[in-house]
C-alpha cells in the first residue's frame, strides 16, 4: 500500500502498457483519461502512461483541464473483470504535487518520469502482463475537503489498462481467410471432376463457416459496449466483411471523398493532441457531457479551454461522439474503423473495393483457367474428356461463381451500404451505396424467385423438384449455388435466409445510438433461425444439418452475451468480464472444431479415389439425376430420339420464362412435333445415333403412314414385344398389316444393321 500513499498517479502508471513486438517487455500502458462523472471538474483531452516493470518507472504525458478550486483527496480504486482488489485514499499534499494541492482551475499541462517502488510493483500479479486483452482500469475520485462540499465528489477519471497482449493477431485473420478460401475454391475443383456429390458437402460446409465468421464479426460491429477481449477477437474476422486495411488505398479514398465534396475525417491524425476511448462499458460513459459535433469541426484539435457550452448538444448527420474535453469516443462501426487503422469516412468504400476486387479477381481466375485447360488439352497434358463440362458451358459456370460470389458479398454491402445512407460521407458515396445495395438485393431476390419457378415447373412436369433443379446442367451450373446445399424440397429455403441476412444488417447500420435494441433484435432473429433450422431441417443431410445447427445455437447464444453486456440486468461488473471471456473461449473452440472439421473434409476428398463415396446418396435423389446427364449414355439417345419425333427442342431453356412453363405449353409442342413429323413423311428421319442410317429401313416394306404420329401418341408398336393392342383402327387400316408383321418387319428383330 506504500505505492497507493506514495504518489496518486502512479496507481494509474505502475497499471499502464505499451506492447513491444520485438523485444516482448513486459509493459502496461493506458492511452486515454476517461471520465465517469456528469459535470466532473477535471478533464484531459490527451492522457499517455507507460508503465515499465523493468526498470520500475512511469513515463506519464498528460493535457488536462480543472474547474476545482481548493483542497482535495484521491479516491483510487483498482479492479479487473469488474472486480475490484484494491482501494485507497490519498492525499496529493503529503506528496507533494505541484498545481493539485490545492488544485487549481485552468489548464494542467504535464510530462514526466515517475519511479514506482518495488513494494508497489510486487501488488501487480504476474498473469497482468501476459493474459490478453485485459479488463482491467484504476478509478480514481477527488473529492472535496473544505467549504460547504466538503466530502462530495466533484470529479471522477479512470483509465482502461493493457499489457500488450491480444487475440487480435494477423496470423488468425490469414489462416481463417486461407482456409475458408481455399475450401471454396477446392469445391469447384472437385465439381470440374465430375463428383459432384463430394463437391457441394465441401461447399456447403465451407459457405457455413464462412457465414459464421461474418456473424462473428458482425458481434464487433454492434454498437453495444464490449470487453476488450470480445473486441479483439470479433476484429479477427472483420476481413470476412471487406474491413482490410490498405495504406495507399486510404489515400485513394480520402482523395476521392474530397474530390466528390466529402468531408474526410481526420482522427489518426489528431491523435498526438487528443485521446480516443473505445467504448467498453455501457454504465461507465452514460453521458459525460458528450457531444455529436460536426465532423468538419470535431475533427479540429481544438484548446483544452474552450467553453463545454460551446461544443454542447450539437447533433450532425455524421459525426462522432466528442467529450467536452475535446476526447472522442468510438462505439459500433466506428469502433471496428478506428481499430482497424480506417478512418471511419473511409470504411463502406474500403468494404466496396475488396468486393469488387474480389469479383474481377474471381473472373479473370476462371477465364486464365479456362484457357490452360484447352491449352493443355491441345498439347496433350491433359485428357481430352477432363473438365469437360466446364470447358463447354465455361461462361454459364462463370455466372454461376459470380452469383455466389455476390450472395457472399450480400451481408458486407447489406449492412456498410445502410450504414453510409445514415452518414452521407459524399455525394458519389451515396449514390454507390444505392446502387450496389438495391443491385444486389433485387440480383439475389430474382435468382431466388427464378429458383422457385424452376422448382415448380419440375414439379407440375416430373411431380418432383430435383428433376430439373439437378439433372439440368445449365440450371445447377447457373442457379445451384442458391439450392445445391439444401435438400430438394426445401428449395425455398434461400429465401427466408436472405431476410435474415438483410434484417440483421439493419439492425446493425440503422441502430448504432441504441445498443440495447440491437441486442433485443439479434436475439429474436437469432431465435427464429434457430427455430427454423431445427424444425426445417432444409440442408442437403444430417451431417450438413448438424454442422449449421450448431452455428445457428452459437449464434443464439452470443446474442444472449450481447444482452447482457448492455448491463439491462444491472448484473456486477465482474459478472460481465466473465461473460466476455467465456464467450471468447467458447467461441474459439468452436471455430477451431469447424476449421479442422473443414479440412479434414477437404483432404479426404482429394485423397479418395472416388470421393462420392465417402457420401450417401441424398435423400432427394439428386444424385441419379445428375449421372443421368453424364454417365447414362442410353437414356441421353433416347431422350434425343423422343425429341426427333416430338420435334421438340433438344434441351429445356429454363431462361425463357414464356416457354414450358406449363404443361399447356408442352401440349402444344409435341402436338407441333407430330404435325412436324407428318409434314417431313416423304423424309424419313434418320437415327441419332447415327445419322447416316434412316430411322426405319428402306427394303420394300412400306413407310409410316401420315397417321403414324397419331398412332404414336397413342401407344404405337413396339419392336420389344407384343404390343399390337395397343393399335388404334386407323394405323391398321393404313398400313394393312397385322402386328405380328409389324414385330416380323422390325429391326431390331431381323438384325438389320443391329447386330
Amino acid at each position: 500500500m506504500r505505492f497507493l500513499a506514495a504518489r496518486p498517479l502512479a496507481a494509474i502508471a505502475s497499471l499502464a502498457a505499451l506492447a513491444s513486438p520485438v523485444l516482448a517487455e513486459p509493459i502496461l500502458s493506458s492511452n486515454s483519461l476517461n471520465t465517469c462523472q456528469d459535470n466532473s471538474g477535471f478533464r484531459a483531452s490527451l492522457f499517455n502512461v507507460v508503465y515499465t516493470p523493468n526498470n520500475n518507472t512511469a513515463n506519464v504525458d498528460i493535457v488536462a483541464v480543472s474547474s476545482i478550486q481548493g483542497s482535495v483527496i484521491f479516491d483510487v480504486a483498482i479492479s479487473a473483470y469488474g472486480y475490484e482488489f484494491i482501494r485507497q485514499k490519498v492525499d496529493p499534499c503529503k506528496v507533494g504535487l505541484a498545481g493539485l494541492c490545492p488544485m487549481t482551475a485552468g489548464k494542467i499541462p504535464l510530462n514526466f518520469n515517475l519511479p514506482v517502488s518495488a513494494d508497489a510493483a510486487r501488488q501487480i500479479p504476474g498473469i497482468a502482463y501476459s493474459f490478453p486483452d485485459l479488463d482491467a482500469k484504476v478509478r480514481v475520485f477527488i473529492n472535496l475537503t473544505d467549504g460547504a462540499s466538503a466530502g462530495q465528489s466533484v470529479a471522477c477519471v479512470e483509465a482502461d489498462i493493457s499489457n500488450g497482449k491480444t487475440v487480435d493477431l494477423l496470423g488468425v485473420k490469414w489462416a481463417t481467410a486461407l482456409i475458408a478460401g481455399l475450401a471454396l475454391t477446392s469445391s469447384a475443383f472437385v465439381s470440374g471432376l465430375g463428383h459432384a456429390n463430394a463437391a457441394s458437402h465441401v461447399a456447403a460446409n465451407a459457405l457455413s463457416l464462412f457465414g459464421y465468421f461474418q456473424a462473428q464479426a458482425m458481434l464487433g460491429l454492434t454498437a453495444i459496449p464490449l470487453p476488450p477481449v470480445v473486441m479483439s477477437w470479433t476484429q479477427d474476422f472483420q476481413w470476412s466483411v471487406g474491413i482490410i486495411r490498405v495504406e495507399f488505398m486510404q489515400d485513394i479514398f480520402t482523395w476521392y471523398q474530397r474530390a466528390t465534396g466529402g468531408t474526410p475525417s481526420t482522427l489518426f491524425d489528431s491523435l498526438t493532441t487528443v485521446s480516443v476511448q473505445v467504448e467498453k462499458r455501457a454504465v461507465d460513459f452514460a453521458d459525460i457531457s458528450m457531444s455529436l459535433a460536426k465532423r468538419s469541426i470535431a475533427m479540429m484539435p481544438r484548446s483544452v479551454t474552450e467553453p463545454v457550452s460551446v461544443m454542447t448538444r450539437s447533433l450532425a448527420k455524421r459525426g462522432n461522439i466528442q467529450t467536452g474535453s475535446g476526447s472522442f469516443i468510438v462505439k459500433g462501426i466506428q469502433r471496428v474503423a478506428f481499430r482497424a487503422g480506417i478512418e471511419s469516412t473511409n470504411l463502406f468504400m474500403t468494404s466496396l473495393i475488396f468486393f469488387v476486387i474480389l469479383v474481377i479477381f474471381t473472373t479473370l481466375c476462371v477465364a486464365a483457367f479456362k484457357g490452360l485447360c484447352e491449352l493443355a488439352v491441345k498439347r496433350g497434358w491433359m485428357k481430352s474428356d477432363t473438365f469437360l463440362d466446364f470447358r463447354n458451358g465455361w461462361f454459364t459456370v462463370l455466372k454461376g461463381i459470380l452469383f455466389r460470389i455476390t450472395l457472399i458479398g450480400f451481408p458486407q454491402m447489406a449492412i456498410l451500404c445502410l450504414w453510409e445512407f445514415t452518414q452521407n460521407d459524399s455525394a458519389a458515396e451515396m449514390v454507390l451505396a444505392v446502387f450496389f445495395f438495391f443491385g444486389m438485393s433485387i440480383t439475389l431476390g430474382w435468382a431466388a424467385s427464378k429458383v422457385i419457378r424452376i422448382a415448380r415447373r419440375s414439379v407440375v412436369m416430373h411431380r418432383n423438384p430435383a428433376y430439373i433443379l439437378f439433372s439440368d446442367p445449365q440450371a445447377l451450373n447457373k442457379w445451384g449455388f442458391l439450392y445445391v446445399q439444401f435438400r430438394a424440397s426445401a428449395y425455398y429455403f434461400i429465401v427466408p435466409f436472405l431476410i435474415y441476412i438483410l434484417v440483421k444488417s439493419m439492425f446493425i447500420a440503422f441502430a448504432q445510438s441504441a445498443g440495447t435494441a440491437q441486442a433485443v433484435g439479434f436475439i429474436i432473429v437469432e431465435a427464429a433461425a434457430l427455430i427454423g433450422a431445427s424444425v426445417l431441417r432444409p440442408w442437403m443431410d444430417k451431417s450438413t444439418n448438424t454442422f449449421n445447427i450448431a452455428i445457428c445455437v452459437m449464434n443464439f447464444l452470443n446474442s444472449i452475451f450481447l444482452l447482457i453486456f448492455t448491463e439491462v440486468f444491472n448484473q456486477p461488473a465482474l459478472v460481465t468480464g466473465v461473460v466476455g471471456v467465456v464467450l471468447w473461449i467458447a467461441n474459439a473452440a468452436f471455430a477451431l472444431v469447424l476449421l479442422i472439421m473443414l479440412i479434414v473434409t477437404t483432404i479426404i476428398v482429394f485423397f479418395r479415389e472416388n470421393p462420392d463415396g465417402r457420401y450417401q446418396s441424398m435423400m432427394d435423389d439428386r444424385t441419379s439425376f445428375m449421372k443421368s446427364q453424364t454417365h447414362l449414355t442410353a437414356t441421353t439417345e433416347l431422350d434425343a430420339l423422343a425429341a426427333t419425333a416430338r420435334g421438340a427442342k433438344a434441351g429445356l431453356d429454363l431462361d425463357d420464362d414464356a416457354d414450358s412453363i406449363s404443361s399447356e405449353s408442352i401440349r402444344r409442342n409435341e402436338r407441333a412435333g407430330a404435325a412436324s413429323v407428318n409434314s417431313h413423311y416423304g423424309n424419313p428421319p434418320r437415327s441419332p445415333i447415327d445419322p447416316a442410317m434412316p430411322l426405319f429401313p428402306a427394303d420394300g416394306r412400306s413407310s409410316p403412314a401420315p397417321g403414324y404420329a397419331r398412332g404414336y401418341q397413342d401407344r404405337a408398336p413396339s419392336p420389344f414385344g407384343n404390343q399390337g393392342a395397343n393399335l388404334t383402327p386407323a394405323f391398321r387400316a393404313q398400313n394393312n398389316s397385322s402386328p405380328a408383321g409389324f414385330r416380323s418387319a422390325s429391326p431390331w428383330q431381323r438384325g438389320a444393321g443391329y447386330d
